[in-house]
């Protein structure tokens, strides 16, 4: 048995924590059966918007006589388009894994992790050869971060249906004339507005009654009213039954509510995204005092320590925030609580987040829902797009800021809702952080004129209530 100061189980963002271990001296390996660099970067983020950049370039074609522009989408070379995104993110991949290959003092082990007891691992390698005697490995600290995989929900007929899920969308030879997505999350609003920016006929089935339901009312509501012109959509439906048909796949949804009538759905491929499950179950956690919850995901403190002594966790395994950005986070976190000692504690407060679907979406902080069911006083301020002069010029209808605040001036959260809302955020994120984040901050801050920034400086404006301000509003133009 080979014997490490530390191993981490995933090649995802765990990895940075076994690189930052060499970097010290200490020896290190990673356990990974798949392509280096996790779900983001073949599976996940990175394909996923390189896809929904063409969906960009194609909705803005569609959009360009507003403008005064003659300009049409003559035809889509779709199987080029996954092609070459496909190629591009597993070279990344394989340069990843060159790269860790390369490094001193890490050793990458390509194979299936289980543990034997709280920091023994048996490797399954993934090419199936030596699982007679398969290797031992022994950490003195043990990182899990072993991402997660897309669930299915218990519907009639799936097991033995021809689907996709979020990992199989994202590289088809050919785009389908038309598409059922069942799963009304971020995931499914993505995929549903590539899909339908491409051309193919979407159906959205979602159990809640309005897309995004994570998000704050009125940016999931922004997103419905933007989807009810784009494609069929059904929220407030369930998927109870689905069935191999003539033009691919028929799916009965049924309403969530005592009213409404049940709606039968065809389509040439069925797309099933109802969430994602963490990859605990591969582990065999039972041989250790490892505690997970019913869905899986491992209980941790607030410095990312499992129940077990010098084991830590991070990433979708944590479930506190399923984002690649968090997972990052969290790996220095682990790293400095591994190397130093820190005791360094996560911190979400200030956690920010994008849907890439157009219309865009941003958040960072509570939601209004959230402050009305704890009970806590704020004021909501939102402001169109159309309060910024570059705002207005792009005719972005429905979009918006909108700064949740305390009575006191404190910053409680943010959400956008428009073009470059992802970029727009982030000077929210960087005053949230403070300890003492104000409105304030934001809205005393210089901004460049003329930028889409001038729409957060507007609505920071008026949530401040200052007299006097260098963000006049641009809504009265032409009037």
């Amino acid at each position: 048995m080979t014997e490490y100061d530390v191993v981490v189980i995933g090649g995802g963002s765990g990895s940075q924590v076994a690189t930052a271990a060499a970097e010290r001296g200490l020896e290190a390996a990673v356990v990974e059966p798949g392509p280096l660099g996790g779900a983001c970067i073949t599976r996940g983020c990175v394909p996923s918007k390189a896809l929904l950049h063409r969906a960009d370039v194609a909705d803005a074609i569609g959009r360009a006589e507003r403008f005064g522009l003659e300009a049409t989408l003559e035809g889509v070379d779709y199987g080029t388009i996954t092609a070459s995104i496909h190629d591009l993110v597993y070279r990344k991949a394989a340069r990843q894994e060159r790269n860790l290959e390369d490094s001193e003092n890490v050793t990458l082990y390509r194979g299936e992790g289980r543990f034997v007891d709280d920091r023994t691992l048996e490797i399954d390698p993934t090419d199936g050869a030596g699982t007679e005697n398969p290797e031992e490995i022994r950490g003195e600290h043990v990182v899990i971060a072993v991402g997660s995989r897309p669930t299915t929900p218990p519907i009639d007929g799936l097991e033995d249906a021809d689907f996709l899920t979020s990992d199989d969308a994202l590289f088809l030879e050919e785009r389908p004339d038309d598409l059922v997505v069942v799963g009304g999350g971020y995931i499914g609003v993505e995929l549903g507005y590539f899909f339908a920016a491409l051309g193919t006929d979407v159906s959205i089935v979602g159990r809640s009654d309005r897309l995004l339901p994570g998000e704050d009312d009125d940016v999931s509501e922004a997103v419905t009213d933007a989807f009810e012109r784009r494609c069929d959509l059904y929220t407030g439906y369930e998927a109870g039954e689905v069935a191999a048909s003539d033009g691919g796949i028929a799916v009965t949804a049924a309403p969530t509510a005592d009213d409404g009538e049940t709606v039968d759905l065809e389509a040439e491929e069925l797309l099933v995204a109802a969430g994602r499950r963490p990859n605990t179950d591969t582990l065999d956690l039972e041989e250790t005092g490892i505690e997970a919850d019913d869905k899986g995901h491992l209980e941790t403190d607030a410095t990312l320590a499992t129940t077990a002594e010098n084991v830590w966790a991070l990433g979708d395994v944590v479930g506190e925030q399923p984002f690649k950005h968090a997972a990052d986070y969290e790996a220095e976190v682990v790293s400095a609580n591994v190397l130093d000692d820190a005791g360094r504690e996560v911190d979400y407060t200030a956690m920010p987040h994008a849907v890439f679907t157009s219309p865009q979406v941003a958040s960072v902080g509570h939601t209004a829902s959230d402050l009305e069911d704890a009970g806590r006083e704020y004021e909501a301020t939102l402001v169109g797009y159309d309060a910024a002069p570059k705002g207005l010029l792009l005719e972005a209808e429905g979009a918006f800021v909108k700064v949740l605040a305390a009575p006191d001036g404190e910053l409680l959260g943010c959400h956008v809702v428009g073009p470059d809302a992802a970029t727009l955020i982030h000077e929210v994120v960087l005053a949230m952080e403070r300890a003492d984040g104000t409105v304030e901050d934001v809205a005393e801050t210089v901004h460049v004129h003329p930028a889409l920034n001038e729409i957060v400086l507007k609505a920071f404006d008026e949530a401040a209530d200052r007299e006097f301000s260098t963000a006049p509003d641009w809504r009265d133009v032409g009037e």
